[in-house]
Protein backbone atom coordinates (compact mmCIF):
# COMPACT_ATOMS: atom_id res chain seq x y z
CA UNK A 1 0.00 0.00 0.00
CA UNK A 2 1.05 3.18 -0.89
CA UNK A 3 2.18 5.74 2.28
CA UNK A 4 1.87 9.17 3.53
CA UNK A 5 4.58 10.88 5.28
CA UNK A 6 4.85 14.16 6.81
CA UNK A 7 7.88 14.62 8.08
CA UNK A 8 8.75 17.68 10.21
CA UNK A 9 6.01 20.04 9.11
CA UNK A 10 5.87 23.16 10.47
CA UNK A 11 2.82 25.91 10.28
CA UNK A 12 3.05 29.00 12.04
CA UNK A 13 -0.42 30.00 13.41
CA UNK A 14 -2.21 32.85 15.31
CA UNK A 15 -1.39 30.83 18.81
CA UNK A 16 1.31 28.22 18.17
CA UNK A 17 3.03 26.83 15.48
CA UNK A 18 2.11 23.73 14.25
CA UNK A 19 4.49 20.96 13.73
CA UNK A 20 4.19 17.16 13.27
CA UNK A 21 5.48 13.98 11.42
CA UNK A 22 3.26 11.34 10.90
CA UNK A 23 3.14 8.42 8.69
CA UNK A 24 -0.36 6.87 7.85
CA UNK A 25 -0.09 3.76 5.38
CA UNK A 26 -3.84 2.80 6.09
CA UNK A 27 -6.48 4.71 8.02
CA UNK A 28 -5.39 7.49 10.84
CA UNK A 29 -7.46 9.85 12.89
CA UNK A 30 -6.10 13.16 14.48
CA UNK A 31 -8.23 14.20 17.52
CA UNK A 32 -8.07 16.82 19.59
CA UNK A 33 -10.85 20.43 20.27
CA UNK A 34 -11.00 22.81 17.77
CA UNK A 35 -8.71 25.43 17.00
CA UNK A 36 -5.82 22.62 18.34
CA UNK A 37 -3.98 22.39 13.90
CA UNK A 38 -6.18 19.48 12.51
CA UNK A 39 -8.00 21.00 9.66
CA UNK A 40 -4.74 22.86 8.98
CA UNK A 41 -2.71 19.22 8.64
CA UNK A 42 -5.24 18.43 5.90
CA UNK A 43 -5.05 21.32 4.41
CA UNK A 44 -1.08 21.55 3.99
CA UNK A 45 -0.95 18.21 2.70
CA UNK A 46 -3.84 19.57 -0.22
CA UNK A 47 -1.21 22.27 -1.22
CA UNK A 48 -4.07 25.22 0.67
CA UNK A 49 -1.42 25.84 3.36
CA UNK A 50 2.45 26.11 2.82
CA UNK A 51 4.31 24.94 6.03
CA UNK A 52 7.08 26.64 6.88
CA UNK A 53 9.47 23.89 6.83
CA UNK A 54 9.31 19.53 6.59
CA UNK A 55 8.33 17.59 3.71
CA UNK A 56 5.06 15.44 2.21
CA UNK A 57 5.38 12.72 0.53
CA UNK A 58 2.74 10.50 -1.21
CA UNK A 59 3.65 7.28 -2.56
CA UNK A 60 7.23 8.10 -3.00
CA UNK A 61 6.22 11.14 -4.52
CA UNK A 62 7.49 14.47 -3.00
CA UNK A 63 4.84 17.02 -2.86
CA UNK A 64 6.31 19.29 -0.44
CA UNK A 65 10.03 19.98 0.55
CA UNK A 66 10.98 23.30 2.19
CA UNK A 67 14.14 22.42 1.78
CA UNK A 68 14.49 21.39 -1.51
CA UNK A 69 11.74 24.19 -2.92
CA UNK A 70 9.05 21.51 -3.95
CA UNK A 71 6.23 22.58 -3.72
CA UNK A 72 3.25 20.84 -5.97
CA UNK A 73 0.48 23.02 -7.52
CA UNK A 74 -2.57 21.52 -6.16
CA UNK A 75 -4.04 20.37 -8.91
CA UNK A 76 -0.95 18.30 -9.39
CA UNK A 77 -1.74 16.70 -5.88
CA UNK A 78 -3.61 13.24 -6.22
CA UNK A 79 -6.24 14.55 -3.05
CA UNK A 80 -9.57 13.30 -2.45
CA UNK A 81 -10.90 16.06 0.27
CA UNK A 82 -14.02 15.61 1.82
CA UNK A 83 -14.62 18.93 3.16
CA UNK A 84 -16.30 19.30 6.65
CA UNK A 85 -19.47 21.34 4.89
CA UNK A 86 -18.64 18.94 1.93
CA UNK A 87 -18.14 22.14 -0.79
CA UNK A 88 -20.58 20.48 -3.32
CA UNK A 89 -21.14 22.96 -6.21
CA UNK A 90 -24.63 23.88 -5.39
CA UNK A 91 -25.46 25.02 -9.74
CA UNK A 92 -24.33 21.60 -10.86
CA UNK A 93 -26.65 17.97 -10.43
CA UNK A 94 -25.72 15.27 -8.04
CA UNK A 95 -23.90 13.56 -11.81
CA UNK A 96 -21.99 16.59 -12.59
CA UNK A 97 -20.28 16.95 -9.04
CA UNK A 98 -19.15 13.40 -9.41
CA UNK A 99 -17.87 14.27 -12.75
CA UNK A 100 -16.04 17.31 -11.97
CA UNK A 101 -12.55 15.95 -11.90
CA UNK A 102 -13.25 14.70 -14.97
CA UNK A 103 -11.37 10.93 -14.09
CA UNK A 104 -14.47 9.02 -14.53
CA UNK A 105 -18.18 8.90 -15.11
CA UNK A 106 -20.10 8.74 -12.39
CA UNK A 107 -22.10 5.94 -13.00
CA UNK A 108 -20.08 3.37 -11.10
CA UNK A 109 -20.47 5.73 -8.20
CA UNK A 110 -24.08 6.52 -8.16
CA UNK A 111 -24.50 2.69 -7.70
CA UNK A 112 -21.42 1.95 -5.27
CA UNK A 113 -23.09 4.54 -2.82
CA UNK A 114 -26.94 4.14 -3.42
CA UNK A 115 -27.97 7.43 -4.92
CA UNK A 116 -28.66 6.79 -8.48
CA UNK A 117 -31.95 7.83 -8.12
CA UNK A 118 -30.36 11.56 -7.15
CA UNK A 119 -28.17 11.47 -10.34
CA UNK A 120 -30.04 14.38 -11.61
CA UNK A 121 -30.75 16.88 -8.23
CA UNK A 122 -29.01 19.59 -6.83
CA UNK A 123 -27.32 19.77 -3.31
CA UNK A 124 -30.20 21.81 -2.61
CA UNK A 125 -32.57 19.03 -2.88
CA UNK A 126 -30.02 16.54 -0.66
CA UNK A 127 -30.08 15.44 3.32
CA UNK A 128 -27.11 16.18 5.25
CA UNK A 129 -26.60 11.95 4.47
CA UNK A 130 -27.13 12.05 0.64
CA UNK A 131 -24.69 15.28 0.02
CA UNK A 132 -22.07 13.20 2.16
CA UNK A 133 -22.26 10.50 -0.23
CA UNK A 134 -22.42 12.57 -3.59
CA UNK A 135 -19.03 14.16 -1.47
CA UNK A 136 -17.69 10.98 -0.97
CA UNK A 137 -18.56 9.64 -4.52
CA UNK A 138 -16.83 13.02 -6.00
CA UNK A 139 -13.55 12.38 -3.42
CA UNK A 140 -13.16 8.71 -4.68
CA UNK A 141 -13.89 9.83 -8.55
CA UNK A 142 -10.44 11.69 -8.68
CA UNK A 143 -8.32 8.74 -8.33
CA UNK A 144 -6.60 10.03 -5.22
CA UNK A 145 -3.44 9.03 -3.73
CA UNK A 146 -4.27 9.96 -0.82
CA UNK A 147 -8.37 10.03 0.84
CA UNK A 148 -8.49 13.33 3.34
CA UNK A 149 -11.58 13.51 5.48
CA UNK A 150 -12.52 16.74 7.87
CA UNK A 151 -14.83 16.12 10.41
CA UNK A 152 -16.67 13.48 8.00
CA UNK A 153 -19.98 13.11 10.47
CA UNK A 154 -20.03 16.93 12.36
CA UNK A 155 -23.16 18.20 10.39
CA UNK A 156 -25.18 14.61 10.45
CA UNK A 157 -27.78 14.11 12.80
CA UNK A 158 -27.43 11.48 15.43
CA UNK A 159 -30.02 9.01 13.84
CA UNK A 160 -28.14 9.74 10.35
CA UNK A 161 -24.68 9.74 11.75
CA UNK A 162 -24.77 6.29 12.80
CA UNK A 163 -25.77 5.04 9.45
CA UNK A 164 -23.05 7.14 7.75
CA UNK A 165 -20.76 6.03 9.88
CA UNK A 166 -21.40 2.14 9.16
CA UNK A 167 -20.79 3.05 5.74
CA UNK A 168 -17.36 4.94 6.11
CA UNK A 169 -16.32 1.48 8.29
CA UNK A 170 -17.29 -0.34 5.27
CA UNK A 171 -15.79 2.00 3.03
CA UNK A 172 -12.31 2.70 4.81
CA UNK A 173 -11.99 -0.95 4.96
CA UNK A 174 -12.42 -1.41 1.15
CA UNK A 175 -9.74 1.51 0.11
CA UNK A 176 -5.96 0.77 -0.84
CA UNK A 177 -4.65 4.26 -0.12
CA UNK A 178 -3.86 6.07 2.98
CA UNK A 179 -6.75 8.26 4.62
CA UNK A 180 -6.21 10.53 7.21
CA UNK A 181 -9.36 11.87 8.55
CA UNK A 182 -9.75 14.81 11.56
CA UNK A 183 -12.42 14.89 14.42
CA UNK A 184 -13.60 16.85 17.61
CA UNK A 185 -15.05 13.47 18.58
CA UNK A 186 -13.01 10.30 19.94
CA UNK A 187 -15.83 7.87 19.65
CA UNK A 188 -15.99 8.33 15.68
CA UNK A 189 -11.84 8.22 15.60
CA UNK A 190 -12.31 4.60 17.49
CA UNK A 191 -14.64 3.32 15.02
CA UNK A 192 -13.02 4.12 11.77
CA UNK A 193 -9.28 4.37 12.58
CA UNK A 194 -6.43 1.62 12.80
CA UNK A 195 -4.42 4.38 14.56
CA UNK A 196 -5.25 7.46 16.82
CA UNK A 197 -3.42 10.90 17.26
CA UNK A 198 -4.13 13.41 20.25
CA UNK A 199 -3.21 16.56 18.75
CA UNK A 200 -3.57 19.94 21.08
CA UNK A 201 -2.02 22.77 20.41
CA UNK A 202 -0.20 22.05 17.21
CA UNK A 203 1.78 19.11 19.27
CA UNK A 204 1.15 15.54 19.22
CA UNK A 205 0.53 13.99 22.39
CA UNK A 206 0.21 10.55 21.73
CA UNK A 207 -0.58 7.70 18.70
CA UNK A 208 -1.29 4.45 18.65
CA UNK A 209 -4.34 1.77 18.68
CA UNK A 210 -7.79 3.27 20.41
CA UNK A 211 -6.98 0.34 23.26
CA UNK A 212 -3.37 1.88 23.87
CA UNK A 213 -4.69 5.09 24.53
CA UNK A 214 -7.15 3.99 27.04
CA UNK A 215 -4.50 1.44 28.48
CA UNK A 216 -1.88 3.97 28.79
CA UNK A 217 -2.65 7.50 28.22
CA UNK A 218 0.17 9.24 28.15
CA UNK A 219 -1.12 12.42 30.10
CA UNK A 220 -4.46 13.64 31.79
CA UNK A 221 -5.84 15.32 28.59
CA UNK A 222 -5.37 12.16 26.64
CA UNK A 223 -7.00 10.22 29.33
CA UNK A 224 -10.07 12.88 29.62
CA UNK A 225 -9.93 12.82 25.64
CA UNK A 226 -10.48 9.40 25.42
CA UNK A 227 -13.02 9.21 27.94
CA UNK A 228 -11.78 9.07 31.80
CA UNK A 229 -12.72 9.93 34.65
CA UNK A 230 -10.12 12.00 36.39
CA UNK A 231 -9.76 12.51 40.14
CA UNK A 232 -7.24 14.86 41.39
CA UNK A 233 -5.53 14.86 44.37
CA UNK A 234 -2.11 14.64 46.62
CA UNK A 235 -0.52 10.89 47.84
CA UNK A 236 -0.97 10.64 51.12
CA UNK A 237 1.19 7.76 51.56
CA UNK A 238 1.62 4.06 50.66
CA UNK A 239 2.46 0.37 51.84
CA UNK A 240 2.63 -2.75 49.66
CA UNK A 241 2.28 -1.35 46.43
CA UNK A 242 -0.63 0.73 46.82
CA UNK A 243 -0.66 4.39 47.02
CA UNK A 244 -3.77 6.54 49.00
CA UNK A 245 -4.70 9.77 47.26
CA UNK A 246 -6.54 12.52 49.04
CA UNK A 247 -8.83 13.76 46.48
CA UNK A 248 -9.73 17.68 46.46
CA UNK A 249 -13.18 17.08 48.49
CA UNK A 250 -11.03 14.88 51.40
CA UNK A 251 -12.25 11.27 49.73
CA UNK A 252 -9.43 8.71 50.06
CA UNK A 253 -8.52 6.31 47.08
CA UNK A 254 -6.18 3.86 46.47
CA UNK A 255 -4.14 2.86 43.00
CA UNK A 256 -1.87 0.03 42.31
CA UNK A 257 0.65 2.54 40.07
CA UNK A 258 3.50 4.32 41.05
CA UNK A 259 2.26 7.72 42.70
CA UNK A 260 3.88 10.44 44.90
CA UNK A 261 3.00 14.26 45.24
CA UNK A 262 0.48 15.45 42.96
CA UNK A 263 -1.34 13.15 41.07
CA UNK A 264 -4.19 13.09 38.50
CA UNK A 265 -6.25 9.21 38.79
CA UNK A 266 -7.15 7.89 35.93
CA UNK A 267 -10.26 5.47 35.33
CA UNK A 268 -12.95 4.85 32.61
CA UNK A 269 -16.95 4.75 33.46
CA UNK A 270 -17.46 0.96 32.35
CA UNK A 271 -15.39 -0.12 35.09
CA UNK A 272 -17.07 2.21 38.07
CA UNK A 273 -20.24 0.13 39.48
CA UNK A 274 -23.13 1.71 40.98
CA UNK A 275 -25.00 0.15 44.17
CA UNK A 276 -27.18 1.33 47.03
CA UNK A 277 -25.59 -0.71 49.40
CA UNK A 278 -21.91 -0.25 50.65
CA UNK A 279 -19.29 -2.97 49.25
CA UNK A 280 -17.56 -5.65 51.00
CA UNK A 281 -14.16 -5.86 49.28
CA UNK A 282 -11.32 -3.66 50.56
CA UNK A 283 -9.80 -3.81 47.16
CA UNK A 284 -12.08 -1.26 45.82
CA UNK A 285 -12.51 1.81 45.86
CA UNK A 286 -15.99 3.59 46.71
CA UNK A 287 -17.09 6.81 46.61
CA UNK A 288 -20.49 7.81 48.57
CA UNK A 289 -22.33 10.59 46.44
CA UNK A 290 -25.55 11.39 45.45
CA UNK A 291 -26.69 11.21 41.59
CA UNK A 292 -26.41 14.22 40.15
CA UNK A 293 -27.52 13.12 36.68
CA UNK A 294 -28.45 10.38 34.48
CA UNK A 295 -28.79 9.63 30.81
CA UNK A 296 -30.09 6.86 29.40
CA UNK A 297 -29.08 5.69 25.80
CA UNK A 298 -30.11 2.17 24.36
CA UNK A 299 -29.30 -0.61 26.84
CA UNK A 300 -26.79 1.82 28.87
CA UNK A 301 -27.38 4.51 31.03
CA UNK A 302 -24.54 7.48 32.40
CA UNK A 303 -24.44 8.33 35.79
CA UNK A 304 -23.05 11.33 37.17
CA UNK A 305 -21.83 9.88 41.44
CA UNK A 306 -19.79 12.73 42.69
CA UNK A 307 -16.91 13.65 41.05
CA UNK A 308 -17.23 10.82 38.70
CA UNK A 309 -19.08 9.26 36.03
CA UNK A 310 -20.32 5.34 35.66
CA UNK A 311 -21.49 3.47 32.92
CA UNK A 312 -24.23 0.87 33.83
CA UNK A 313 -27.13 -1.40 31.65
CA UNK A 314 -30.36 0.43 31.84
CA UNK A 315 -31.29 -3.47 33.55
CA UNK A 316 -29.31 -2.38 36.39
CA UNK A 317 -31.01 1.35 36.33
CA UNK A 318 -34.34 0.09 36.93
CA UNK A 319 -33.88 -3.29 38.80
CA UNK A 320 -32.36 -0.85 41.43
CA UNK A 321 -34.67 1.41 40.82
CA UNK A 322 -31.87 4.83 40.43
CA UNK A 323 -32.70 7.99 41.11
CA UNK A 324 -31.37 11.64 40.59
CA UNK A 325 -29.98 13.14 44.26
CA UNK A 326 -30.17 9.38 45.63
CA UNK A 327 -27.02 8.41 47.57
CA UNK A 328 -25.53 5.79 46.41
CA UNK A 329 -21.88 3.68 46.55
CA UNK A 330 -19.68 4.23 43.24
CA UNK A 331 -16.78 1.41 43.37
CA UNK A 332 -13.96 0.92 41.34
CA UNK A 333 -10.69 -1.57 41.54
CA UNK A 334 -7.46 0.16 42.81
CA UNK A 335 -5.67 -2.21 39.73
CA UNK A 336 -8.10 -0.53 37.34
CA UNK A 337 -6.83 2.91 37.28
CA UNK A 338 -4.21 4.84 36.10
CA UNK A 339 -1.48 7.95 37.89
CA UNK A 340 -0.81 10.90 35.40
CA UNK A 341 1.63 13.47 36.28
Amino acid sequence: MAELFLDGILVPLRSFDLGLTLEVNRTVALVGPSGSGKTTILRAIAGLVQPRSGAITVAGETWFDAAKRVDLPVDERRVGFLFQDYALFPHLTVRKNIEFARRHRADGYLERFGIGHLADARPSELSGGERQRVALARALARDPKVLLLDEPLAALDTHTKATVRRELQELLAELDIPTLFVTHDFEDAAALADRVGVLVDGALRQIGSTQELVARPADPFVASFTGANLLNGRVAGSSNGIARVRLEDGTIISTADPAEGDVAVADYPWDVTVGVEPPHDSALNVIHAPIRSIAELGNRARLRVGPISAEITTASLHRLDLKVDQMVFATFKATGTRVLR
